[in-house]
């Protein structure tokens, strides 16, 4: 996500912080970079000008140029000017006073609808909410049984009516039906076309006015580019949207339309589609968006993943174990879990700063995770407990065990030492530097 983008930047910046005082002509050098780079970023070029025009406004102040970090001031006025475009704050869905709250999704075919109007609907339920999905995209008989598979995956109804072939009497009928069962959330999956058309948008008036819907939610294609930002420009003229949700973002190494859907539209970007999963849709946060583009890492993000994997229950007991020394294989293996539920490894090392950078061309084999959990599960739980008794004849029956060899087993019990040896030191810097790790979130082992 924004890989070139962040690139470039980079590049620009590091000259800019390499030089102890800066001249208004170095300045304008750096803009004529950053406004070339944002256009290479497909970024509309109406919402490129205006962008570099307010740094260049903020950024060549005597204050800023006579600065002892002339350079980071810079910098740090261009993050501020990210967010400021990417739409400064979190806007969450907007809740009804009086369930349900009706939410409508539409967009394009292709665009991901469906399976993001599930992924919306998981979110709630998670938050203890009593979702309801209706699928009211006839145009498409492959939509209603995607939408049932989905909704029986993540255990949420949907509602179908494969008799009715008009889409506004489904939606009313759906309305009644939450209702009755008492659903607090109520999302309308709508048809779509390849293209925009008079038939599609009247069928959207119709359902809209029959049902009022709280959030009409344009989902769009990030990789389609600028397309993606006329096209919600359009539904937005045409219908009224309350707000976007991007998916295929972790696709989207340019980040175009995210940067400039918000300009354009008016309407705030409030989730983003970070892969197919299920669980991979995402709030919207524009100031941690921010940071990603300018390598400044996503802790936050990282935290709140890390959060939802490990109970607080799960980390005392981690806790406990690493200050007993009693870590086994077995809880290796269960971390090993936890770390593949948070999405690909490269996703979460880029949240790290300074990790993503160092780390950009290192590819992550999660096959190895496989092979380590393979090599684990082919133990017997004494030799989880006490790895020291696996000699050289529960090697090679591990090894046949996981289909492996020796030398893997060796590798991982080689690994597992190294992290115990690592775990040690933490327990003996708890003691000595507690005030250090006082502000660290629960689920961190120390």
């Amino acid at each position: 996500m924004f890989d070139a983008l962040s690139d470039r930047l980079e590049g620009i910046f590091s000259k800019l912080r390499s030089r102890g005082y800066l001249k208004e002509e170095d300045v304008d050098v750096a803009l004529r970079e950053i406004r070339l780079a944002l256009l290479e970023a497909d970024v509309n070029f109406k919402v490129v000008k205006d962008f570099v025009n307010r740094v260049k406004e903020k950024a060549i102040g005597q204050e800023v140029l006579k600065s002892l970090t002339p350079g980071q001031q810079v910098v740090k006025i261009v993050h501020e000017q990210l967010i400021e475009l990417l739409g400064s704050k979190n806007e969450k869905i907007n809740l009804a006073p009086n369930p349900p709250t009706i939410i409508m999704m539409v967009g394009l075919h292709g665009s991901g609808k469906t399976t993001t109007a599930a992924k919306l609907a998981n979110i709630f339920k998670k938050q203890g909410r009593r979702p309801l999905l209706v699928a009211a995209d006839l145009q498409r008989p492959a939509a209603i049984d995607q939408l049932a598979t989905l909704g029986s995956q993540i255990e949420v109804p949907v509602y179908t009516d494969r008799q009715e072939k008009d889409p506004v009497k489904v939606a009313q009928a759906s309305l009644k039906q939450a209702r009755l069962d008492a659903r607090d959330i109520l999302i309308l999956d709508t048809a779509g076309r390849l293209h925009i058309d008079e038939e599609l948008m009247n069928q959207l008036r119709a359902i809209k006015e029959a049902v009022s819907p709280h959030e009409t939610l344009f989902v769009a294609d990030a990789m389609t580019g600028q397309d993606a930002v006329n096209i919600a420009k359009s539904f937005n003229e045409e219908i009224g949207i309350d707000g976007i949700i991007l998916t295929k973002m972790d696709g989207d190494a340019r980040g175009g339309a995210a940067l400039s859907i918000r300009s354009v539209t008016g309407k705030p970007i409030k989730f983003i589609g970070v892969g197919e999963k299920i669980d991979m849709l995402e709030p919207f946060h524009p100031d941690r968006v921010a940071s990603r583009i300018l390598g400044m890492g996503d802790v936050l993000t990282f935290i709140e993943k890390a959060q939802q994997t490990v109970s607080a229950e799960e980390a005392e007991k981690l806790q406990k174990k690493i200050l007993e020394e009693s870590f086994t294989l077995e809880d290796l293996k269960e971390q090993i879990r936890h770390i593949r539920s948070m999405g690909p490894i490269e996703n979460l090392l880029s949240m790290i700063p300074g990790i993503g950078k160092q780390l950009k061309n290192v590819q992550v084999d999660e096959k190895e995770f496989t092979k380590i959990e393979a090599i684990i599960n082919s133990m017997t739980p004494k030799e989880r407990r006490a790895p020291q008794i696996i000699n050289g004849s529960r090697k090679r029956r591990i090894a046949r065990g996981s289909g492996t060899t020796v030398t893997d087993v060796n590798k991982v019990l080689k690994q597992y030492k190294e992290m115990k040896r690592m775990l040690k030191m933490f327990k003996g810097k708890k003691g000595k530097m507690g005030k250090k790790f006082k502000g660290l979130p629960k689920f961190m082992p120390f």
